[in-house]
């Protein structure tokens, strides 16, 4: 195992070529595939991928597969993750070759498709969305993963509120256009992948905050679905229940959260009915009860 002076005296190393020094800075921003990294570099694909094995074995980045990409980004949770920031922040901001970069970048991704909205839907969902600013400014959000992402709205408002924020949702195209959007955001601690939420890759207690955003009141399996998201959260932490209503509902969801809540050992608070003009949405605040809190 190396020693913290070796690994950061290979991390220099790793940096010293300037097409490694403009892939970190890429995947710094965000998560990027190869074929995107081929094309805003103007490089081989071989050239890239040996780049890219060199800079992940430095530590500088990791890999993870997303549908058929395989994607890479700076690490944001390892041990040495935090003399790694201090490195990176080294990197000039104002660089043009970067600031080139990072606009082709854009380009790449930039699709030209907004999703239709009508002034219905953005009321409500501008009601929901201070309510939900409203619970991070008493407690923060600690790592957050919103599964049912769509195409990142939420991801977008909480990002800056988070310490790292993941998005997970079963659509490729919802999850592409998100990653569009949390770049031009400037969202550098966001993360998209792909998942089942009755099955999700992460390891149990990562999460300080589990949205499930608005996945539940067409779930199969409402129950499994809650159980996997308690699953990831660390105790102590927070569920949030997002679930959009037509407002002749909203009773009979409130009812089966708490039964649901109830088969999952989870402690519901009151949730909260949010107006709007057609479409409405029901917040609820779950948490680990607290005799599991103290046994876990």
């Amino acid at each position: 195992m190396k020693t913290a002076t070796e690994q950061l005296l290979v991390q220099f190393k790793a940096l010293a070529d300037p097409i490694r020094l403009r892939l970190v800075a890429l995947c710094r921003q965000a998560e990027c595939h190869v074929s995107e990294l081929v094309r805003v570099t103007s490089q081989s694909q071989p050239r890239i991928s040996q780049h890219l094995k060199q800079l992940c074995e430095a530590g500088l980045l990791e890999r993870f597969r997303d549908g058929h990409f395989v994607y890479y980004r700076v690490p944001t949770r390892s041990a040495d993750a935090a003399v790694r920031r201090r490195l990176l922040a080294l990197l000039p901001t104002d660089e043009p070759q970067l600031e080139r970069d990072l606009e082709k970048l854009r380009g790449l991704r930039n699709t030209g498709v907004a999703a239709d909205r009508t002034s219905a839907e953005d009321v409500a969902e501008r009601r929901l969305y201070r309510a939900l600013v409203e619970l991070t400014v008493a407690r923060p959000l600690g790592d957050v993963i919103d599964i049912g992402c769509g195409q990142g709205r939420l991801l977008k408002l909480l990002a800056s509120r988070a310490n790292r924020a993941v998005g997970v949702d079963i659509d490729a195209d919802a999850r592409a256009f998100a990653r569009a959007e949390l770049l031009l955001a400037g969202a550098e601690n966001c993360s998209l992948r792909k998942g089942n939420m009755y099955e999700l890759p992460f390891s149990d207690r990562e999460f300080d905050t589990v949205i499930l955003d608005d996945v539940l009141g067409d779930a199969e399996r409402p129950t499994d679905a809650l159980f996997e998201a308690r699953r990831l959260l660390h105790p102590g932490g927070r569920l949030l229940i997002l679930t959009a209503t037509d407002g002749s509902d909203t009773q009979v969801m409130k009812s089966r959260l708490a039964d649901w809540c109830g088969v999952t050992n989870l402690r519901l608070a009151p949730p909260r009915a949010i107006p709007g003009l057609g479409l409405r949405w029901l917040l609820a605040v779950a948490t680990i009860s607290d005799h599991e809190t103290v046994a876990a």
